[in-house]
């Protein structure tokens, strides 16, 4: 079965810089992305439930009806937006891309059971977030790829303390993220994008970054690093009153951004733009000089 290609997202900006959600509508048929990648994901995102489960996925004591609407509403998504791939029947979605068919569960106590299906679906991640008097607690997740974070070191946590390292995060955006979760009506969908610039392409990446420089020159960096964009989207579920956080990463080596009209100049004046905090939480201290003396280059052609 033929799958189309990654789509290369570009979702950094030249010009000040503005710490912003960055929110667009995103239509039901356009909820999950699933392209040529699908075969190896799936294998690793397998390998990382099978061998590593426990980094990979959890859930709270109360989450499992939360998680079990969340496997439902992806697995007719699926079914509607994508059926010669996915197949729902009988209480059960077929998997035809893997070959696999998953029961959806019945009990409101099986939450891990449901997220783990979850994984094993699409490239996708997702985390479960549950309204609190402190805000968007995260309540569950299947978080196969994450962007240096551990999923064990924020279970439980409300957005705010989740986001505690980013820089400017409490000051300018934790308000308005809480309030436009608290306000997402059922049956719309919202899409925001994260990027960064990594030297590690590995889509698990529970640690890594600090502040050892990374020995990229201006002459390799095309090759040795890459962006990593984040696709985020957030739906409320309207049963549990959770809201689903979906997580798609997309990793590109440098030089396949750069080769598109434009981008290393853009690239470049958006890294510039980034106060300096930021771009110590992103990493790219560790290697800046290299990376902007490269992409200058290639913007001068």
């Amino acid at each position: 079965m033929t799958l189309p290609p990654p789509r290369l997202h570009l979702p950094y900006a030249p010009g000040p810089f503005r710490m912003a959600m960055g929110l667009t509508a995103v239509p039901e048929a356009e909820w999950i992305e699933i392209d040529a990648g699908y075969p190896a994901q799936l294998a690793l995102r397998r390998a990382l439930l099978a061998e590593r489960r426990t980094e990979v996925l959890a859930a709270l004591p109360g989450s499992g009806a939360a998680a079990r609407e969340l496997l439902a509403c992806l697995a007719a998504n699926l079914a509607a937006h994508h059926p010669e791939r996915f197949r729902l029947a009988g209480g059960r979605v077929e998997n035809r891309l893997a070959g696999e068919t998953w029961p959806l569960p019945r009990d409101a106590t099986e939450a891990e059971e449901a997220l783990a299906t979850l994984g094993h679906l699409v490239q996708e991640d997702f985390c479960l977030l549950r309204p609190d008097a402190e805000g968007p607690r995260l309540i569950a997740a299947v978080l196969c790829f994450p962007s240096r974070w551990r999923l064990r070191d924020k279970l439980g946590a409300p957005l705010a303390a989740v986001h505690g390292p980013v820089p400017l995060y409490a000051e300018r955006l934790a308000r308005p993220v809480d309030r436009f979760l608290a306000a997402l009506a059922p049956g719309r969908l919202a899409l925001r994008f994260n990027w960064a610039v990594h030297d590690d392409p590995t889509l698990f990446q529970p640690g890594g970054g600090g502040d050892t420089l990374c020995a990229v020159t201006p002459r390799d960096a095309g090759d040795r690093l890459f962006l990593r964009v984040e696709r985020q989207t957030f739906r409320l579920l309207p049963e549990s009153r959770a809201v689903a956080f979906g997580i798609r990463t997309h990793v590109a080596p440098l030089a396949a951004v750069a080769a598109e009209p434009g981008e290393a100049a853009r690239l470049a004046a958006a890294v510039r733009a980034l106060p300096p905090e930021m771009r110590r939480y992103k990493g790219l201290h560790r290697f800046e000089p290299a990376l902007l003396a490269w992409l200058d280059a290639r913007a001068a052609g």
